[in-house]
């Protein structure tokens, strides 16, 4: 069955995830994808993917930031609901047979949608873990992004929004664990610099306080433990990621703060 949906997605260089992205939402009646320059084989995928009938409309666009870039793909939508999926995620087999009977609620302009995470090494993750609902499927004109949202962009929906169940996104991320450091620190660049735009000041108590509180709420709260090694190293990574977040925000206002070195200043070194 072909549902009045437009799936969007972005993506730069996902050759190892996009196939199983795209075919996941091959019961929408479109399919939006915006790359922003992928230089491996992600766009024959997705031509060859077009080459068998999938609805998809393939645009390039210059990277704007996460919530920029994703506004520019919503504005494409056509289709009465839209849903928004990331190029490692998947429909999982039960949202799919979901789907049909959530567009049918007059009175919900929106679904938040729960995403089970796969890691490499051991499977899904805990229930626990599992308790984060995305506001991710709503009508067309009922949702938008934050274009200040440089990453962990979030959709602003107008309306009624309800939890679906049962069945969620499935997020199978390939990369090791260097590209997964190599990610954060990237992001944490980005979500320092958001928030210095917002005018939030740096606060060295939360660099000291905020990794170990991430740690232990993942770790322990979210279970991560039943995991073994490998989920004390992805409540780590968490840690990683919010002390360096912090970090650099503390930096950013320093180098701010110093004025520029002088000849002056290094005549007597």
């Amino acid at each position: 069955m072909i549902l009045p949906v437009s799936a969007f997605v972005v993506c730069q260089n996902e050759e190892r995830v996009i196939e199983n992205c795209i075919r996941s939402v091959s019961f929408c009646a479109e399919i939006i994808v915006v790359d922003s320059g992928s230089t491996d084989a992600t766009l024959k995928i997705l031509q060859r993917l077009q080459d068998e009938g999938l609805p998809l409309k393939i645009l390039h666009e210059k990277w704007r930031g996460f919530g920029a870039q994703k506004q520019f793909a919503l504005d494409q939508c056509t289709q009465d609901w839209c849903l928004s999926i990331d190029s490692d995620e998947r429909v999982s087999p039960k949202l799919a047979a979901t789907l049909p009977a959530l567009l049918q609620h007059p009175e919900v302009d929106g679904w938040r949608l729960t995403r089970y995470d796969y890691l490499p090494g051991y499977g899904f993750v805990p229930p626990a873990a599992h308790e984060r609902y995305h506001n991710r499927l709503f009508r067309r004109g009922r949702g938008r992004f934050d274009p200040t949202d440089l990453v962990h962009e979030g959709i602003r929906i107008d309306g009624g929004v309800r939890k679906a169940s049962p069945g969620g996104l499935l997020h199978f991320s390939p990369l090791t664990l260097g590209e997964q450091i190599e990610k954060k620190n990237k992001y944490s660049s980005l979500k320092a610099e958001m928030k210095a735009l917002r005018g939030a000041a740096p606060s060295p108590l939360k660099m000291l306080v905020s990794p170990p509180v991430f740690f232990l709420k993942w770790y322990f709260g979210h279970g991560m433990w039943r995991c073994g090694w490998l989920g004390f190293i992805h409540a780590m990574q968490g840690a990683i990621y919010s002390f360096l977040t912090e970090a650099k925000r503390y930096e950013n206002a320093a180098m701010r703060r110093v004025p520029p070195v002088e000849p002056a200043d290094v005549s007597r070194y």
